[in-house]
């Protein structure tokens, strides 16, 4: 394959993990937003707090999407070490999303059901390019590309198709055309001369 068929292989498998991470990515959001607006809606926990817990509730359906459809091909040995990850990663990911609805709510007072909406979009957005980064690097890691296997060295003193330097292959046999030139053999083959006497 040329390199520019190789980079447009990788190109377009790239597009194709970012389609379905944005697939589950979306139905997370809708998942976060709409927990987020019963929460505010329907009790008493703080703007901030009720944003925090619709993030944990999406993170855990994500983690289910990317598992089992994004990244399904990826390496699955390690799921103690993959959940850690994720939990982490997703953990700075909630940080990053909530501490912008945090700054707008009590830095700047923008805590209207229109503005905390709006910020929390806003933190999903800057959080989901950290958290496509951290997976896909960190947390549902590539398989490793298996490598062709070397060619077999040809023992000295042994010819390339299993034969033994007189010319005869292990089973007796003659070897073809090309094990006998590569033998390097100039034998002179007998000439036979036309009968010069006319029947």
């Amino acid at each position: 394959m040329s390199e520019r068929g190789a980079l447009r292989a990788r190109l377009e498998l790239l597009a194709r993990e970012v389609a379905k991470f944005g697939v589950v990515g979306a139905v997370g959001l809708v998942v976060n937003i709409v927990v987020s607006n019963l929460l505010w809606r329907y009790t008493d926990i703080p703007t901030v707090r009720a944003g925090l817990l619709a993030t944990v509730v999406a993170i855990l359906g994500n983690y289910i999407g990317f598992r089992y459809w994004t990244y399904r091909d990826r390496d699955k040995s390690g799921r103690t070490r993959e959940l850690t990850l994720f939990l982490l990663f997703s953990a700075v990911g909630a940080v990053i999303e909530t501490g912008v609805l945090y700054t707008a709510t009590y830095g700047f007072g923008w805590n209207s059901p229109v503005q905390s909406n709006v910020f929390k979009v806003l933190g999903i957005g800057i959080a989901t390019l950290f958290r496509f980064w951290s997976y896909r690097t960190w947390v549902f890691k590539a398989l490793p590309i298996e490598k062709a296997a070397p060619d077999e060295a040809v023992p000295v003193g042994s010819s390339p198709d299993g034969g033994v330097p007189d010319g005869t292959l292990p089973d007796g046999g003659v070897p073809g055309a090309g094990a006998f030139l590569k033998q390097g053999r100039t034998e002179q083959v007998p000439r036979v001369e036309a009968d010069s006497v006319r029947r």
